[in-house]
């Protein structure tokens, strides 16, 4: 088993697992039709648990999941896997009976009525009583992931936040603090709470769908599976000592030292490429940053309403597509940076120390 080992330590090495994962999602999107049949999804389902028997034989593997505060993280995964099948298998359904010229199943079945009481209040009070037994249960079984007071002698290594901050502490590797602690959630949140501004298309609304609204639920599951779910798995079994990358199989070695060379944009052009030293002053210096970033938020969203956005331009308007773009261009700047960051090495394309402004 030592192949399939060094297999699994490939695949899930983050630089591969990013793109794999990509891949397999986009899979999921376009041959939903496929995949979400009951058989083929027990299939899925069943190889995936007994992977995940065979992981947790590992001595890493089983010491990561040994830890209380982990233990929600495999839950989360385990729960949205199921609830992302069950709503994909739901939008085909409901695909299929639109293709025939048949109502979405949710409006078939608008007309059926259920009681507050007793109905719904019963199933509440039954919701609310298995919650709570689950939780007293968790709380007796598993001891509270408390550690001894901070010691700025003694830091844990790898020192991580709880699991659902650790997506945004992957984030911060790649980005600035500032950008990544503070800019780039609150550019989320403003961006979820403008979608019922923005996105006015009457399809999906009330019942599932796939085929009606495939870019908006690609966009969104990426975002939320890709740049978070994935991002959170990361941090929790695959970084490691010195906040290294390690394969799902390989145990942490604590005296392991990545190389890092981490240069900025403005190295690369001046030093690299143009052989000179860097200018001093800030803006001649990071003149290249303030191009590449003017290109990206300003000019390729024109580009992008003239080519493959055009229907939508059409269909939402000069401002409200342009808030899509950026929300979407601003999204899709994080995986840009890691794969810049992991191939390019390059940490900041705008360097401004002199007012902390990093890109």
């Amino acid at each position: 088993m030592a192949m399939f080992d060094n297999l699994i330590n490939v695949l899930t090495d983050p630089r591969v697992l990013f793109f794999v994962s990509i891949v397999l999602f986009l899979a999921s999107i376009q041959f939903a039709s496929v995949w979400t049949r009951p058989p083929i999804a027990m299939g899925i389902g069943a190889l995936l648990v007994l992977f995940g028997i065979y992981a947790s034989f590992h001595y890493q593997v089983a010491d990561t999941l040994s830890k209380p505060d982990n233990i929600p993280i495999v839950i989360i995964i385990a729960v949205l896997g199921y609830l992302y099948w069950l709503a994909m298998r739901q939008a085909v359904q409901n695909d299929e009976r639109l293709a025939r010229g048949e109502p979405p199943r949710e409006a078939a079945e608008k007309n059926r009525k259920v009681l507050v009481w007793p109905d719904l209040v019963y199933t509440e009070l039954i919701a609310m009583v298995v919650a709570t037994v689950i939780l007293v249960a968790w709380s007796v079984l598993l001891r509270a992931p408390l550690e001894e007071p901070a010691n700025a002698a003694r830091t844990p290594n790898p020192s991580k936040a709880p699991w659902y901050f650790l997506g945004l502490q992957e984030i911060l590797v790649y980005f600035d603090p500032w950008w990544a602690g503070v800019g780039l959630p609150g550019t989320i949140m403003m961006g979820l709470i403008a979608i019922p501004y923005v996105d006015r298309n009457p399809k999906g609304n009330g019942y599932f769908t796939l085929r009606e609204r495939k870019a908006a639920i690609t966009v969104f599951c990426f975002g939320f599976f890709i740049l978070w779910l994935l991002l959170a798995f990361i941090g929790t079994f695959l970084r490691g000592p010195g906040w290294n990358f390690f394969g799902l199989f390989k145990d942490w070695d604590v005296n392991y030292v990545a190389e890092l060379n981490n240069v900025n944009l403005s190295e690369i052009v001046w030093v690299k490429l143009l052989g000179t030293r860097e200018p001093s002053f800030w803006l001649t210096r990071e003149i290249w940053g303030f191009l590449a970033v003017g290109f990206y938020m300003g000019v390729l969203p024109v580009i992008i309403a003239a080519t493959v956005g055009k229907k939508l331009f059409r269909e939402l308007g000069a401002i409200r597509f342009g808030v899509v773009v950026n929300l979407g261009l601003l999204m899709a700047a994080l995986p840009i940076k890691m794969i810049l960051r992991w191939f390019l090495n390059l940490k900041y394309v705008i360097y401004w120390p002199e007012i902390l402004l990093n890109v």
